[in-house]
């Protein structure tokens, strides 16, 4: 890989054409928009050639360094250096008279195990050195919607500072010269290997010219690589993105057990508002049939059942939970509502016809448990059988009206967040080991 520039004669570059060669490039950037377009496409249908054949097509990479090519010659002669008073020229193809060049060696073997991880796990310490250089940092005070007033890159303070000078003295200072050369350099190559071209990985260097790795052992100047060892990263790369998914489960449930469990430890869905013109509202039939099963959980593994209501005023709720046999045959002829879901905000009911109950519910002794008051909570441990969740007015009048919701202890939330994360650090440490390994031999040879 080589990117370089003819030799510059500082003082023969235009004082004052850099102040509008911004309007002189616009037809340079319309074209190029099309082209970067296309230099997405292609790379995608790069990206999967190479994982299954572990060759870059020929004619897509001819094309895709193409669009570097042009690039590079756009920038030097633009914002990217203010390198040369040439107009670039438009073509794909290198001009041997042009005095900015960009070549790479077309790799005959590319790694399919790395082409998964290098455009963006690889090369995460390149992109945040790149950042610094392209991106832009902010300066300023800010507006009142915080939107930043400057934003400028190390390589434009650098040409802005060369162009100030340009314009005052006839020439570009050398040092300023070479520096945006060596950060342009740099960013070349990054875009190199992250467009998949080369499995070399980018030196963290801000050399100015010539071939890339010039003079390395044996006196071979091409990137071209090695055929790749035989222990390839894609089991590696496998394990990282295993490790992240399940670093991201671990964080999801840390978020849930803090924002959504209540002060007794209880993960509770957020409270639904439940009303009916009826004696009582009831839940649909629950069934839990286990075998036994939940005898023999032990209690840090399986919690408790909750349901909390809160009254719309100051009289007294009731709240219990009965086998449906039994709540069935207490409501069987009182007018109740059964709640079915609830549909974008809205609670959808289905309505039983009939009188008043004969008796109150907290005179009834067949519930399960039960709570009574303004603001009733209910702790249930799970049993088996069919089961219906009731709520009525504690004096057995029509007209309920409550905010409800229900959850569940988890004892063991604490500990899966711990296994989750163990198991995602473990993840991450094998899969970076077996990318870096493979990825150090590709360098050494």
């Amino acid at each position: 890989m080589s990117t370089s520039t003819a030799p510059v004669v500082y003082p023969g570059l235009s004082r004052g054409l850099w102040l509008v060669r911004w309007l002189l490039v616009i037809p340079h950037y319309l074209v190029l928009a099309f082209l970067w377009a296309a230099f997405l496409v292609m790379s995608i249908v790069a990206f999967f050639a190479i994982l299954f054949t572990g060759r870059y097509p020929r004619p897509i990479f001819d094309f895709n360094v193409g669009v570097l090519r042009w690039s590079w010659r756009v920038a030097y002669y633009a914002y990217g250096a203010l390198g040369t008073d040439r107009y670039p020229p438009f073509t794909l193809a290198d001009v041997p008279g042009y005095p900015a060049h960009r070549e790479i060696d077309y790799p005959e073997h590319l790694s399919r195990g790395l082409v998964l991880v290098k455009w963006w796990l690889l090369a995460i310490p390149h992109y945040l050195v790149v950042a610094l250089f392209v991106g832009g940092a902010v300066y300023g005070a800010r507006g009142a919607e915080e939107e930043p007033l400057i934003c400028i890159s190390l390589i434009g303070l650098l040409v802005l500072v060369a162009g100030v000078v340009l314009l005052f003295t006839g020439r570009y200072p050398p040092q300023i010269f070479d520096l945006v050369l060596g950060l342009n350099r740099w960013v070349l190559r990054v875009a190199g290997y992250v467009s998949l071209m080369t499995d070399r990985y980018p030196p963290f260097s801000l050399d100015q010219g010539g071939h890339e790795h010039e003079g390395l052992p044996g006196g071979t100047a091409s990137l071209n690589p090695a055929p790749p060892p035989r222990t390839t990263p894609a089991l590696g790369s496998l394990l990282v993105l295993g490790g992240l998914g399940l670093a991201g489960g671990g964080a999801a449930l840390v978020a849930a057990d803090q924002l959504g469990h209540d002060a007794d430890g209880f993960l509770m869905s957020p409270p639904e508002r439940l009303t009916s013109d009826g004696f009582a509202i009831t839940s649909e039939d629950a069934a839990v049939h286990t075998d036994g099963t939940l005898d023999r959980l032990p209690d840090s593994l399986i919690g408790d059942v909750r349901v909390s209501v809160t009254g719309a005023g100051n009289a007294d709720l009731f709240v219990g939970i009965a086998s449906a046999a039994d709540a069935r045959a207490y409501l069987g002829n009182v007018r109740h509502d059964t709640l079915l879901e609830v549909r974008d905000g809205d609670a959808i009911y289905r309505s039983t016809t009939g009188g008043a109950p004969a008796s109150a519910p907290t005179e009834q002794d067949f519930w399960v448990v039960r709570a009574t008051g303004v603001d009733p909570d209910l702790t249930w441990t799970l049993q088996d059988g069919d089961w219906t969740v009731v709520i009525m007015n504690a004096d057995g009048s029509a007209a309920v009206s409550a905010a409800v919701s229900a959850g569940a202890g988890v004892p063991m939330v604490s500990t899966l967040i711990a296994v989750l994360f163990g198991l995602a650090g473990l993840f991450l440490l094998v899969g970076a080991l077996l990318i870096a390994v493979p990825v150090r031999a590709i360098n050494r040879r």
